[in-house]
């Protein structure tokens, strides 16, 4: 395929992106299931094995800033496929790590890899399509996307059971190879020569404060790590609430990321058949109508029910729906604005996205997990600060010139 062609389907791409943009999250969920393996073998207390998920989001946070800069210079394709090559070898230094601080070093050599492909994959569904056609295909994307986390820490669990916490980074090295031998085969580049920036400092330094200072990307952002946080103290607290809260065996992480998939792929669908026909607006609006009635659903079965299946996973169901319907297109909105940094405005979106998952991984879970009714507040809160953002940005879309 030719340099900037679009692919004849969108549902070849829409799978090889999803797969990219699952990396990440699938390195964050798969290990969680063997936090007390890793403790024991290591001689590490909970919160130091805590603290390898923390030091991969901030490695995360901060590189994602420049992947799509540099994919915007180098072009998305060979961008893609050097990040899988490091990727694999940050993973294999985690399985063959003999202490805590080798594998927090090791974790963080994987956050920095493993950005690339959420962020160059939302620059190239913009490469490639506009308005209803690239909420559809982001929708496609964030469907298939959504098995990641949910596949994640069952496949994890089983190869924790069988052959302990080291083959679960064996396994992300062979998850990387493949997927890199997929792109190298498959995946198109989409960025032309003509199109492509420069990396000069003074360039570069104009792009990010353009990018940086923008409200209404700024609000945008905070729309979707807020709303998305409101999710993900579950995941990041999924051993204490599913082992400790719910007293669920290792090899059950599939209670809590099962509803949430399917409801993910609810989402998603919902939000690809919506477009062309509801406004962004009024998708957005939806969306946070669906995931406030499931943080108030959460705090109403805390209240009345002491922990328990299933009714403690069902609002996570509902809440991922409507996270979903409104994600594509708040993600579109960011970007929107930049036609011609696609690559680094996705890297700040995902960056300032990252950071926020940073300080939950490392304040705002901890502090929460210690009753499942703190992390139903916890849920309402976020969604809460979220919408306000949603609300501000159309507010200020709405200002005349």
């Amino acid at each position: 395929m030719a340099e900037g062609d679009k692919p004849a389907s969108t549902h070849g791409i829409a799978l090889l992106l999803a797969a990219l943009s699952a990396l990440g999250p699938f390195s964050i969920d798969a290990y969680l299931p063997s936090f007390p393996d890793i403790a024991t073998q290591l001689g590490a207390s909970q919160l130091q094995v805590q603290q390898t998920l923390s030091a991969y989001l901030l490695a995360f946070a901060v590189m994602t800033l420049w992947h799509g800069t540099i994919a915007d210079r180098f072009g998305r394709r060979r961008v893609i496929l050097a990040a899988l090559v490091l990727f694999a070898i940050a993973s294999a230094g985690c399985a063959a790590a003999t202490s805590i601080g080798q594998l927090w070093f090791w974790r963080a050599m994987q956050g920095v890899t493993a950005g690339a492909g959420i962020v160059i994959s939302r620059a190239i569904v913009r490469d490639l399509f506009d308005g209803a056609a690239a909420q559809r295909l982001m929708a496609q994307i964030t469907m298939m996307f959504a098995l990641a986390p949910a596949l994640a820490p069952v496949i994890g669990g089983w190869l924790q059971t069988w052959f302990g916490w080291r083959m679960v980074f064996a396994f992300l090295v062979l998850m990387s190879a493949a997927l890199w031998l997929a792109c190298w085969k498959l995946l198109p580049e989409t960025l032309p020569p003509e199109r492509r920036q420069s990396l000069q400092p003074a360039y570069l330094l104009r792009a990010y404060r353009h990018v940086l200072t923008s409200p209404a990307f700024l609000f945008a952002c905070a729309a979707l790590s807020l709303n998305f946080a409101g999710f993900f103290i579950y995941v990041l607290s999924a051993p204490v609430f599913l082992m400790r809260h719910l007293g669920l065996p290792e090899t059950a992480f599939l209670w809590l990321f099962g509803p949430a998939m399917c409801g993910l792929l609810c989402g998603s669908w919902l939000s690809g058949r919506l477009a062309g026909t509801l406004s962004p607006a009024r998708t957005i609006a939806l969306g946070y109508a669906v995931m406030a009635t499931a943080a108030t659903l959460n705090i109403g079965i805390n209240l009345a029910l002491p922990p328990s299946l299933p009714w403690s996973v069902l609002p996570l169901f509902v809440y991922t729906i409507g996270m979903a319907l409104a994600m594509p297109c708040l993600t579109l909105l960011a970007l929107d604005p930049f036609p011609v940094q696609r690559g680094l405005a996705a890297s700040c979106q995902t960056c300032l996205q990252s950071t926020f998952n940073s300080l939950a991984a490392a304040v705002i879970a901890p502090v929460l997990w210690g009753a499942t009714l703190n992390l139903a507040l916890g849920m309402i809160g976020l969604m809460l600060l979220g919408g306000l953002a949603a609300l501000a940005h159309r507010r200020l879309q709405q200002l005349p010139g």
